[in-house]
């Protein structure tokens, strides 16, 4: 089996940052607020159903597209 790339979730600011988007814009497509995603980048644990799907779509395996689908279907 192939090993996965792991991400540093410690930097997660600096990815967010990276990718332009403010905190709003880029927690929201995982279904979390604002608040919460400032709390996961001032160093609290990213839950881990988070964390797999911001693995998922960093590593291309889904999209925002998809994500935003998944969040309608279950909001």
């Amino acid at each position: 089996m192939a090993r996965s790339k792991k991400l540093d979730f410690a930097n997660i600011r600096t990815s967010r940052r990276l990718s332009g988007l403010n905190q709003h814009e880029y927690w929201s497509r995982y279904g979390i607020t604002q608040s919460g995603g400032s709390r996961y980048e001032s160093g609290r644990c990213i839950p881990k159903p988070a964390a797999m799907l911001i693995w998922l779509r960093e590593m291309g395996k889904i999209t925002d597209q998809d994500l935003h689908s998944a969040l309608k279907a279950v909001v």
